[in-house]
């Protein structure tokens, strides 16, 4: 990719280095000593608590994130790609009576602390739609790299494009209207569902990536570098590495095979209305 000297977001968080913070807990050995306190004090217990519970989060350790582009190569090729999104998505997305909302960008190392809940850098790069943020550690393109062999920078640029995909289907009430199905559904009805969803966010990371292509972004072999990333982590490939057995009935993301293709379809057509992955047949 040409990235180099190109627009950098200012839409990032930059908590690597730092704690991710956890509300404060109190357990039952606590909550017995709390309700002598309030007897002996003659407070309100439930006032003590939250009193308590204000002084965890004041004495926490974490601080708030840098905002602004990281100084640093790999933090800097982040906010360049989500640069990119932005201006692709909003273009897109006017025309079809939708304002594009940029979403943020989370740096983290080894754990962090959404709106989603508190989650570890083994669930790999992922967005929360209740604080509408795409949360990454960098180090996930190593592994991208070593452990699935997927090098290059368009293939880490396309997992940027493909969270930044799920921020798309939120604004396009996508998300919501999949999330209520699910809540009616078996379990492999769900997952059935959330394999959709994920195969139309690569098929809009392919969207932006030919839009990418046209602002002169892209170098020759990069598409190549993302349809080799998506098919790394497909379903079927994880569960052979994992398990060395195939359940297509447990996938969530779909196989190498449909997610390469889905991803292909954007990058060829650089069009929203050819992702409709729930119309399709699979």
């Amino acid at each position: 990719m040409r990235w180099e000297d190109q627009r950098e977001s200012q839409n990032v968080e930059d908590r690597r280095g730092r704690p991710a913070a956890r509300g404060a807990a109190i357990g039952g050995g606590g909550l017995l000593l709390l309700l002598v306190v309030a007897l002996l004090t003659k407070q309100n217990p439930l006032q003590l608590l939250s009193s308590l519970t204000e002084a965890g989060h004041q004495g926490s350790s974490y601080t708030q994130p840098q905002t602004g582009a990281p100084q640093d190569q790999l933090g800097k090729f982040a906010s360049v790609v989500l640069a990119s999104t932005e201006d692709t998505w909003s273009k897109i997305l006017p025309p079809l009576g939708i304002s594009y909302e940029e979403p943020k960008l989370v740096l983290f190392t080894q754990a962090v602390q959404s709106a989603c809940g508190f989650s570890s850098s083994a669930v790999g790069p992922f967005y929360c739609p209740a604080d509408q943020r795409v949360y990454l550690d960098l180090s996930f393109f190593n592994e991208l790299s070593r452990r699935f062999g997927a090098p290059g920078d368009f293939a880490a640029a396309y997992v940027i494009a493909h969270e930044v995909g799920h921020h798309v289907q939120t604004l396009l009430g996508i998300s919501e209207k999949v999330h209520r199905l699910q809540e009616r559904a078996s379990e492999t009805q769900a997952n059935q569902l959330s394999v959709r969803m994920e195969l139309q966010a690569d098929c809009f990371a392919g969207v932006w990536g030919f839009h990418a292509d046209r602002n002169q972004l892209i170098e020759a072999g990069d598409f190549e570098e993302a349809l080799r990333a998506a098919a790394a982590i497909g379903d079927d490939r994880m569960q052979h590495l994992s398990r060395g057995e195939i359940q297509p009935e447990s996938w969530t993301h779909g196989s190498s095979e449909q997610r390469s293709q889905w991803l292909q379809r954007g990058l060829q057509s650089g069009d929203p209305k050819t992702c409709d992955t729930f119309s399709a047949n699979l």
